[in-house]
C-alpha cells in the first residue's frame, strides 16, 4: 500500500484548474505511513477555522481527529489508522464563529444508502477489467461514421426486483445480466444511464447531484457499477452516463456553502442560484470549481471505462439569464446574455477529454440555436462530440400528435430539421422528458383509436431511424409503455403479452437490425451527400419519400412513409435510378400489428418523369404505412 499525501506542485495545479487525477488526493485513500496502514483524508475547505474527520473509526468523536490545514490553497489533511475501507464518515466544518457543518466528502468514491448522508471509505484499485478488446477498438472507431442507437435507461424503475423489498432494486450485476440479454434482442449500441451520480432525492432522477464521484449506493457499490460496465463492453454494448455540471441542490451535506461560504458556487445570487430549480449554479470562474469538474468528467472516463457524457442542461450554462426575469441575472463584461466563464469550461473540459481519451462522446443537451456546439474549441466551436436535436424532438412529437386530417397544414414540421441538419453533428432524441409531466407516453401522443396509436408510432419510428443523425429511445418506447414514466415503479413489462405491444417491441427490433446492418443509415449523417427527398412537398397527402445513399455506391435505401390512414392503390414516387427497388421493411406486416397488407417484394423502376426523375415505382401504399426498399 503506497502513502498518499499532497505535494506543492499538486496544491499549485489544483490552484491552476489543471489536476487532472486531483481525485487521487482529495478525498479517502487508503493509505501507509510510519508502518502503519490507515486512511488518508484530504478536502478542500479554505475558509474554515478547523476542520475534523468524524466516523465510524472514532465513534464520531468530534475532537478526535483534527485536520491540518496544508499551504496556502485552503487544504486539510489527515491519516487516520484507525479508519478502514467501507466505514463512514463525514468532515466536521467548524466557523469562525463556531458554526458547525457536518459534510459528505465531495470526493468520496461511495456513500451511505439515502436517506443516509455519510460517505464510505471505499478503495478503487480491487476491480480487474477485461474490457481491453472494447477498448482498442474505440479507440480506432470513427463514431460519426458508426452506427449509433442509444437506449436511455434509468435503473430503480426499468424493471423491479422480485424479492419484495420496499425499493425493489436491482444490483448493478443484476442489472447488467438481465439488460445484456434485453440488449441482444433489441441490438441497440449504447445504452444511457440516468442517475449515477450520487443523489438523495430519488424523484430528481439524478439531476440534484450531492456526490460528484460516488456511483450512487442504490445499486450497490463502484466495483459492483464496474463490473456492469465491463459486461456490456464485453458483449459489444457501450455506455454513456448523464452527468450534471450546471447545477446542484442545496442539501445541507452537499456541497452548498461547503465551507460557510459560496465555494462551489458563484457567490453573487443572481448568478449563482436557479430561481426555478431551487439549486445553485458552480462558479465556472474559479479554478478549483473547474478542475473538480473536469477531473471528475476523466474520473467517470478513466476509473469505471465510460463511453460518453451526456451533458445535462448546457442551455442553463450558457445563458446567463436562462430560466430568469429581468433583475434575476447580471449581463458579461460587454452586455450580453453569454456565460463567458461556462463558454471557456466547456471548451477546457471537451478539449482534455478528447485529448485524453479519443473514441470517448461528449453530448450535449442543448435545446436552442447556440451555434457550432460540436464544433473544435480552436476552430470557435464548444468542442462537444454530439448534440442532442431538440428542434426536431419538438416538431415530431408536434406532428405525430395532430390528428392526420390536420397533418397536411404541419408538413414543414417533418422536412425542416433537414434545412439544418449539417450545422452539428446530431443525435435525434425522444428521451424520458417527452413521456413525463402529463406529455403522455409516446404511444398514447398518437391520434386514433389503439390500433391506429401503434401504427402512427412505427411510420414515426421508421422516419426517425431513415432520418440523417445518430439516434435516442427511452426505455419502454421500445414496446408501446402506455403510461407516462415513474421513478417509483418498473415498466408496464405485462404489456408484452398484448399482440400490439409485442408487435411494437419486434419492430423496433427489426428497425435496429436494419440500422446497424446498413452503412448508408449511418455513414453520412450530417450532410446531403447521404439524404435525398425524392418528395418532400406531397403536403396534401401528408406522405414523405426520401433516399439514404451509402458513401460506396453499392447499397442506397428508399423509404416512403404515408402519415394518414388513407390508402393509396396506385401510390407513385419517383426515384433515383433505373433499378430493381427491393422490399425490407413493411411496417403493416401482421406480426408488427399491423392490418398485414401485402406488398410486392420487388419493384422494377418504369421510365417516365415523377417527381423531377426520370424513372418511378408505383404501389399500393397502405393507410399509416412506412415501406422502406434497398437499391
Amino acid at each position: 500500500m503506497d502513502k498518499v499525501f499532497i505535494s506543492e506542485a499538486d496544491q499549485y495545479i489544483f490552484g491552476q484548474g489543471t489536476h487532472y487525477e486531483i481525485y487521487k488526493k482529495l478525498g479517502a485513500h487508503l493509505s501507509c505511513e510510519d508502518e502503519k496502514e490507515g486512511v488518508f483524508f484530504a478536502t478542500w475547505a479554505p475558509n474554515a477555522d478547523k476542520v475534523y474527520v468524524i466516523g465510524e473509526f472514532n465513534n464520531w468523536n468530534e475532537q478526535a481527529n483534527p485536520m491540518e490545514r496544508i499551504g496556502k490553497g485552503g487544504i486539510y489533511t489527515a491519516f487516520i489508522a484507525e479508519a478502514k475501507e467501507m466505514q463512514m464518515y463525514k468532515y466536521l466544518i467548524v466557523l469562525a464563529d463556531g458554526t458547525k457543518l457536518y459534510k459528505a466528502d465531495p470526493f468520496a468514491n461511495y456513500a451511505e444508502l439515502r436517506p443516509g448522508t455519510a460517505s464510505k471509505i471505499y478503495d478503487l484499485n480491487h476491480f480487474i477489467w477485461e474490457d481491453e478488446k472494447w477498448l482498442e477498438k474505440r479507440e480506432k472507431a470513427n463514431i460519426f461514421e458508426e452506427p449509433l442507437a442509444i437506449y436511455e435507461c434509468h435503473i430503480g424503475s426499468w424493471m423491479k426486483h422480485p424479492d419484495g423489498t420496499e425499493d425493489g432494486f436491482y444490483n448493478y450485476r443484476e442489472f447488467a445480466d438481465r439488460m445484456v440479454d434485453y440488449l441482444k434482442e433489441l441490438p441497440y449500441t449504447h445504452v444511457e444511464l440516468m442517475g449515477i451520480a450520487e443523489y438523495p432525492y430519488d424523484g430528481s432522477w439524478g439531476y440534484q447531484v450531492t456526490g460528484y464521484y460516488a456511483p450512487t449506493s442504490r445499486y450497490g457499490t463502484p466495483d459492483d457499477f464496474r463490473y456492469m460496465i465491463d459486461l456490456f463492453h464485453k458483449n459489444n454494448i457501450g455506455v454513456i452516463l448523464d452527468w450534471v455540471p450546471a447545477h446542484f441542490p442545496r442539501d445541507a451535506h452537499g456541497l452548498a456553502e461547503y465551507d460557510g461560504t459560496c465555494l462551489f458556487e458563484h457567490p453573487y445570487k443572481r448568478l449563482g442560484e436557479h430561481p426555478d430549480w431551487g439549486t445553485k449554479i458552480f462558479n465556472y470562474s474559479k479554478n478549483e470549481v473547474k478542475n473538480f469538474l473536469i477531473a471528475n468528467a476523466l474520473y467517470w472516463i478513466r476509473e469505471f471505462h465510460i463511453d460518453g457524457l451526456r451533458v445535462d442542461a448546457v442551455a442553463s450554462m450558457l445563458y446567463l439569464d436562462y430560466g430568469k426575469r429581468d433583475g434575476q441575472w447580471v449581463p458579461n463584461k460587454y452586455g450580453g446574455n453569454e456565460n463567458l466563464d461556462a463558454i471557456e469550461f466547456f471548451r477546457h473540459m471537451n478539449s482534455i477529454v478528447h485529448k485524453s481519451f479519443p473514441g470517448v462522446m461528449t453530448i450535449a443537451e442543448e435545446s436552442t440555436a447556440w451555434p457550432m456546439v460540436t464544433a473544435k474549441p480552436e476552430d470557435g466551436g464548444l468542442g462537444f462530440t454530439f448534440k442532442w436535436n431538440m428542434g426536431w424532438m419538438h416538431d415530431f412529437c408536434e406532428y405525430m400528435k395532430l390528428d392526420p386530417y390536420f397533418r397536411k397544414d404541419n408538413h414543414y414540421k417533418m422536412t425542416f430539421a433537414m434545412s439544418y441538419n449539417s450545422s452539428e453533428n446530431y443525435i435525434m432524441p425522444l428521451s424520458h422528458d417527452e413521456v413525463v409531466h402529463l406529455k403522455c407516453s409516446m404511444v398514447n401522443k398518437m391520434p386514433g383509436y389503439q390500433v391506429d396509436k401503434y401504427a402512427n408510432l412505427r411510420v414515426g419510428y421508421t422516419f426517425m431511424m431513415g432520418h440523417e443523425g445518430k439516434k435516442l429511445l427511452f426505455m419502454g418506447q421500445e414496446f408501446g409503455q402506455e403510461r407516462e414514466w415513474s421513478e417509483a415503479r418498473e415498466l408496464d413489462w405485462f404489456l408484452l403479452q398484448e399482440p400490439l405491444n409485442k408487435g411494437m417491441q419486434t419492430y423496433v427490433a427489426d428497425l435496429l437490425k436494419l440500422y446497424r446492418k446498413s452503412p448508408c443509415l449511418y455513414e453520412i449523417d450530417n450532410d446531403w451527400l447521404g439524404f435525398e427527398w425524392m418528395n418532400a412537398d406531397d403536403k396534401d397527402r401528408s406522405i414523405y419519400s426520401f433516399v439514404r445513399r451509402s458513401k460506396d455506391g453499392n447499397q442506397h435505401m428508399l423509404f416512403v412513409l404515408n402519415m394518414t390512414p388513407v390508402s393509396y392503390p396506385e401510390y407513385r414516387v419517383g426515384v433515383p435510378m433505373n433499378t430493381k427497388y427491393k422490399l425490407v421493411l413493411n411496417s403493416d406486416d401482421v406480426k408488427y400489428g399491423g392490418q398485414g397488407h401485402k406488398l410486392p417484394k420487388v419493384l422494377k423502376a418504369r421510365k417516365g418523369l415523377c417527381d423531377r426523375r426520370e424513372q418511378y415505382i408505383t404501389f399500393e401504399l397502405p393507410p399509416l404505412t412506412a415501406a422502406v426498399f434497398v437499391f
